[in-house]
C-alpha cells in the first residue's frame, strides 16, 4: 500500500501563504484522483481539493480562488498552494488517493496573528 507523507505546514499570519507537499512512497501516475483534506480542531475531516489524471481540479467553496492543487507524477508528489490564508483555514491537512481511505499523518496549519 502506498504511504503518503505530508509536509509544509506551520504557523502563518492571516493573509499569508503556505505550500503543502504530499510525497507518495510509490507511483501516483495511475491514481486517478488525488485529494487534499483537512480536519479543523474539534470538527470532522472535510474535503478541500481534488485533481485527477487529466488535470481536472475542483475545490470546496471555502477555498475556491485561494488554494491551488497540483500533482507531479514524475516526483510522485501532490501539492497544495494556499494563499490569502484565514484563521478558519487552521486544521491538520491530509492528502490521499480519493476513496482509498489511506491517510498519512497530516501536517498542521495554523493561521493566527
Amino acid at each position: 500500500q502506498v504511504q503518503f507523507v505530508e509536509s509544509g505546514g506551520g504557523l502563518v499570519q492571516p493573509g499569508g501563504s503556505l505550500r503543502l507537499s504530499c510525497a507518495a512512497s510509490g507511483s501516483i501516475r495511475r491514481m486517478y484522483r488525488m485529494g487534499w483534506y483537512r480536519q479543523p480542531p474539534g470538527k470532522q475531516r472535510e474535503w478541500v481539493a481534488i485533481t485527477d489524471s487529466s488535470g481536472y481540479t475542483s475545490y470546496a467553496d471555502s477555498v475556491e480562488g485561494r488554494f491551488t492543487i497540483s500533482r507531479d507524477n514524475a516526483q510522485n508528489t501532490v501539492y497544495l498552494q494556499m494563499n490569502s490564508l484565514k484563521p478558519e483555514d487552521t486544521a491538520v491537512y491530509y492528502c490521499s488517493q480519493v476513496g482509498s481511505g489511506n491517510w498519512g499523518q497530516g501536517t498542521q496549519v495554523t493561521v493566527s496573528s
